[in-house]
């Protein structure tokens, strides 16, 4: 299984970026975290993130015929990007939804997910875990 896992807008700036939210790890953590259950579970990953919207839209466009599976932190773009909605909808590989904390206990802006409606599951306040487990259900379900 291969699966493309993309972080949106300030993602790189976990460990700095309001750490009573997100917590004291850093990006790079993230990404030893997911290579390491990628590794563990015998998935194939490639991991992307960036702070432009089109980048991620090219990025899930680009993933269609190559990617069982896609695991998206949107950032802030979840509750504003009909673009990336449009794009997973296009390329209709299975994509879980992921975010470190619980946007539902949040501001209200964030109450909003646009891509949601095209993700098979959803995975919020967890921290680094939500990744693992998003992995591991689009293993179980879409292998």
């Amino acid at each position: 299984m291969k699966i493309l896992v993309l972080n949106g807008p300030n993602l790189n700036m976990l460990g700095l970026r309001e750490p009573a939210i997100y917590g004291a790890q850093t990006f790079q953590n993230l990404l030893e975290f997911i290579q390491k259950t990628a590794e563990e579970e015998g998935i194939q990953v490639e991991c992307f993130q960036s702070n432009h919207e089109g980048a991620l839209v090219d990025k899930i466009q680009e993933a269609y015929g190559v990617f069982d599976g896609i695991v998206i932190n949107p950032g802030a773009y979840t509750h504003t990007s009909v673009a990336l909605l449009d794009a997973v909808k296009a390329v209709s590989i299975p994509t879980v939804e992921v975010h470190i904390s619980d946007v539902t206990q949040r501001e209200d802006f964030r109450q909003v997910s646009y891509i949601r409606q095209a993700c098979v599951k959803t995975y919020m306040g967890l921290g680094f875990e939500g990744y693992r487990q998003g992995m591991l259900y689009l293993k179980e379900h879409y292998n």
